[in-house]
């Protein structure tokens, strides 16, 4: 790499390499700069960071004539005994962010593969990375280059709020009359800056989880260190929905830079999921969204019936990359870790089929299953 302008700098900053282990990078700083940088989202900022993965994140620097001309965070983990960076949980993006360049396309190409290499060179050691680059980046050739691999996945975002007349055409005919219905029996607020909303936000988001059997992606002390943190630049609104009876049907947390509104969590009380009360809070998210915002990102999914859902806003799908690489001795943990789990569960499909036998319950066998089919189909 090219290290001629006496005016360039390098720098990899980054926090205690994984809290409670003891350890510290070489060279590593006591703790991660605390100022603002220039980044595509919120969740590239040091104190968005700072929140979510306290002492774990870090960033490499590219500066130039003191000023950062590319950034790229991540967050430090320790998972079978590899050295992981990824990201944090509530936090959908993280970069790069580089400097727009000015010129022919192909010498701002060629400003970008630079940039790029400085920032994959500068990487702390690590077996594995993963992380989402934020939809703006559309060349991710140069990690390409560099040993990478990346997935394309999709967020789902209107782009221009101005019209909340136009906005409210643009809905899905049932997504209107869903909006219509429920509004007949909540009151919507969105005056909401005391700490305490946050823990009916938190129950809501719960309530959904458990619902579906699987558990919170994030844990309730981060989100109270997040949202102290967005509450304290102003940073973060939320949306709830409250029958005559005072029981908190639904619930959003938005948080919002200077172009964009994100959905980051919440939901509908599983118990009022039927009466398009979620439909209602979504609209009006969006709403208030376009009094401070250009741009409204649902953050997801890649799951169906939620794409659905998003895409009967109006929302248009945006593709972003999610770029991975794991070193050979990685692949190899790994590799090793998915075949004891295939074991696992082979073993307890095993002991159920002996279950059922010994219960008198095993299923026919397939060709007896085909044979009956017609049968079985027809009684349906």
């Amino acid at each position: 790499m090219h290290r001629g302008d006496v005016d360039e700098r390098v720098s990899n900053q980054a926090g205690r390499a994984d809290q409670g282990t003891g350890h510290r990078r070489t060279g590593a700083a006591d703790a991660p700069e605390r100022g603002s940088y220039p980044s595509h989202t919120p969740f590239e900022q040091p104190w968005w960071l700072e929140a979510v993965a306290p002492g774990r994140w870090g960033h490499v620097l590219v500066e130039r004539g003191g000023e950062v001309v590319a950034r790229l965070p991540y967050v430090r983990k320790q998972k079978f005994g590899l050295t992981v960076l990824t990201q944090a949980p509530l936090t959908r993006f993280v970069g790069p962010w580089l400097r727009p360049s000015e010129g022919k396309y192909e010498k701002r190409l060629g400003v970008e593969r630079e940039l790029m290499g400085e920032l994959i060179d500068r990487l702390p050691p690590h077996d594995v990375y993963r992380g989402n680059f934020a939809p703006a980046i559309t060349n991710w050739l140069p990690f390409h280059w560099a040993g990478f691999d990346a997935t394309v996945r999709y967020t789902y975002r209107i782009d221009d709020l101005r019209d909340p007349d136009r906005l409210w055409a643009e809905l899905g005919g049932n997504v209107r009359s869903r909006v219509k219905r429920a509004a007949k029996g909540v009151e919507i607020r969105t005056d909401l800056e005391s700490e305490a909303v946050l823990e009916e936000v938190l129950r809501i988001n719960r309530r959904l989880f458990e619902r579906q059997g699987l558990g919170v992606s994030f844990g309730d002390d981060l989100a109270r260190r997040l949202d102290a943190a967005c509450r304290a630049r102003g940073a973060r609104e939320v949306v709830t929905a409250t029958d005559s009876q005072g029981r908190l049907q639904a619930a959003l947390y938005l948080v919002r830079d200077a172009t964009t509104t994100y959905l980051l969590y919440g939901g509908t009380d599983p118990e009022f999921r039927s009466t398009g009360v979620n439909s209602l809070v979504v609209w009006e998210a969006i709403r208030l969204a376009s009094q401070t915002s250009q741009h409204f990102d649902f953050l997801g999914s890649m799951i169906e019936p939620v794409e659905r859902v998003n895409r009967s806003f109006g929302a248009r799908q945006v593709p972003y990359f999610f770029v991975t690489r794991a070193r050979p001795r990685a692949r190899a943990v790994f590799a090793a870790r998915r075949g004891v789990r295939v074991a696992r569960r082979e073993v307890r499909r095993g002991a159920e089929r002996l279950q059922r036998r010994l219960h008198g319950t095993q299923p026919p066998p397939a060709d007896g299953a085909a044979k009956g089919g017609g049968a079985a189909k027809g009684s349906a």
